[in-house]
């Protein structure tokens, strides 16, 4: 049996869409277009029907530039992002720390979780 300590992390969403977009362009420098040339043979596999390749795939077909593509990866990464907080945000359970917190803001916290699990199990 595991017991689990849910943590959330908050940042502005301008902190996260400036993360977002920068995350991006890091991917596209270490090779996210070449890695999506290769995929594209199997474009139509369910697991290729992700933000990112589908982007690259409408480029390849020449349905897009590559600068729409890259901008378009982004706001659809941004719409992701919003959609995955409006999830989390509904279970009660994480316990929220923002994002420039010091670590030890998450350890006190963790630690006070562990002492109350093992006083209940004593």
């Amino acid at each position: 049996e595991y017991r689990h300590i849910p943590l959330g992390i908050t940042a502005p969403r301008e902190v996260v869409y400036e993360r977002i977009d920068q995350r991006v362009d890091q991917m596209m420098e270490l090779g996210l277009l070449e890695e999506a040339e290769a995929l594209y043979p199997q474009r139509n596999l369910s697991a290729l029907q992700t933000v990112g390749y589908q982007e690259l795939f409408a480029y390849m077909d020449g349905r897009e530039d590559l600068k729409s593509a890259v901008e378009q990866i982004k706001k659809n990464t941004r719409r992701f992002a919003k959609r995955q907080g409006t999830w989390f945000r509904k279970d009660t359970s994480i316990h929220w720390i923002p994002y420039n917190a010091e670590t030890e803001v998450a350890i006190r916290y963790i630690d006070g979780k562990l002492e109350n699990i093992t006083d209940e199990s004593n």
